[in-house]
């Protein structure tokens, strides 16, 4: 990596996550930023090159928090439509069986590549079907992620309980809780990185209380515990699923979480809609991570996440796109207009504004996964940054480029540095030929849809 210095110079705008001056731009030095910018101020330091930023928006990376990059095979699938989260599983749950080696490596590449295109520099995905023959998703997605180079929390989720069992799986997609509990440790012993820079983590994400048992998600907080890495899981996304916990195991969601020994910082949860206050007090407490999905919920009809709540009793609450099979995009920036809009309705036009949400897809995401070096702009920060051009029909005509970045709703980046390398220059990756991915993507979801809809 080159000691040479880059100006990005005299931004339209600049968010960068904090209360930090970079109205005048920010210098990178090898993977860090060396210096921010002050409003009318050249920098401090020596300068190699920079860049004419003069009709862009910087942000840090994008962080998204909560994904299942297999579902780009499964977009708008016939059966799936239009049905509430339960039957919606029920049906594709048919369809994710026949998942294989290739399926799995493309969608990842495919909905990956989809992110960072929309500014996303650190993705986040919770893999938990595991049909015979693809044991080895996690390895899969570590291979095809790394022809991408944009960082990662993979998580080795988990099903063990099928419909024979009283669970929602089939049974032909769950595994026993011994493969699943060898094959963690196998990938936190292999990929999981502790540094601050690390491209590749790992975490422990039994699916939801309907797909495992008591005794797994007991085991799996042990074994997060023995190795220090994060616990994730979906909870509080339905009422339907508030019902299920009551009738199975005598007991709410949240009250079954701590049962299990999850309700600690370690933890993030996915969705965290139906809540009481009580609950979000405790979670406050626990400091439990929150991955806001406002796309799915709407889509599936969910609720609408206490995102402002949940902040004030002590949880640190992310941004996320969820599976492409519930929200059809894996677009972050986009997300966080929709968070604009649907946390308006809940708690105002004054409290929920552009820098909120983005602050949610960054500095917010960041301390959900726990990833302190990025998700800000400030000196020795890893250089994660998103420049987004305001030279379209939909910019014109603004007065503040920050606000106009969300509710004029950008859509993709021009382009994304990860640690200190361009990844995406001109709305293009570096090393993909875009219109190859998506045709193979695309031949590899009718096979896979095919097995079911014929």
């Amino acid at each position: 990596m080159s000691n040479k210095t880059l100006w990005l110079k005299s931004p339209a705008a600049v968010f960068t996550g904090n209360d930090l001056n970079a109205a005048n731009g920010l210098v990178i030095q090898g993977t860090k930023i060396l210096e921010l910018v002050p409003s009318g101020q050249a920098p401090v330091n020596h300068i190699d090159s920079y860049i004419d930023c003069s009709n862009m928006v910087l942000t840090p990376g994008l962080i998204n928090t909560h994904h299942h990059f297999y579902q780009t095979l499964t977009r708008c699938v016939p059966g799936a439509i239009n049905k509430p989260l339960f039957p919606w599983l029920k049906f594709l749950y048919k369809v994710w069986a026949h998942l294989d080696e290739d399926m799995i490596y493309s969608a990842t590449r495919l909905a990956a590549l989809e992110l960072m295109l929309s500014g996303t520099s650190c993705v986040a995905d919770h893999h938990y079907v595991f049909p015979k023959g693809l044991e080895n998703a996690i390895d899969i997605q570590v291979a095809a992620l790394e022809t991408l180079g944009c960082r990662a929390t993979l998580t080795r989720g988990s099903m063990s309980l099928g419909e024979s069992s009283g669970g929602l799986p089939p049974d032909s997609v769950i595994q026993t809780e011994d493969t699943i509990l060898e094959d963690s440790q196998r990938l936190i012993s292999r990929y999981h990185n502790r540094a601050d820079d690390a491209f590749i983590q790992i975490a422990l994400a039994p699916c939801s209380p309907f797909s495992v048992s008591t005794e797994l998600m007991k085991n799996t907080a042990k074994l997060a515990s023995h190795n220090d890495v994060l616990l994730h899981t979906h909870l509080a996304e339905t009422e339907d699923e508030n019902n299920f916990c009551l009738r199975e195991y005598g007991m709410r969601p949240l009250d079954y979480l701590e049962s299990c020994d999850w309700l600690n910082n370690r933890t993030w949860l996915a969705h965290g809609i139906h809540f009481s206050e009580q609950e979000i007090q405790r979670l406050g407490k626990a400091k439990v991570g929150i991955a806001h999905c406002p796309s799915s919920n709407m889509l599936l009809a969910s609720g609408i996440c206490p995102t402002i709540d949940l902040e004030k009793a002590g949880c640190n609450i992310g941004l996320a796109v969820d599976g492409s099979a519930s929200n059809d995009c894996s677009n972050m920036i986009q997300e966080a207009r929709q968070s604009l809009l649907q946390q308006r309705l809940r708690y105002g036009a004054e409290v929920i504004t552009a820098e909120k949400v983005l602050g949610y897809a960054t500095k917010g995401s960041a301390a959900v996964l726990k990833r302190p070096a990025l998700g800000q702009l400030k000196p020795q920060q890893q250089a994660d940054i998103a420049l987004f051009s305001l030279d379209e029909l939909r910019f014109s005509g603004v007065g503040s480029p920050l606000d106009a970045l969300v509710t004029c709703g950008a859509y993709k980046v021009n382009k994304l540095m990860v640690a200190g390398k361009w990844q995406i220059e001109d709305e293009q990756h570096i090393n993909v030929e875009i219109a190859q991915l998506m045709s193979e993507h695309q031949d590899l979801a009718r096979k896979l849809q095919s097995k079911v809809l014929g």
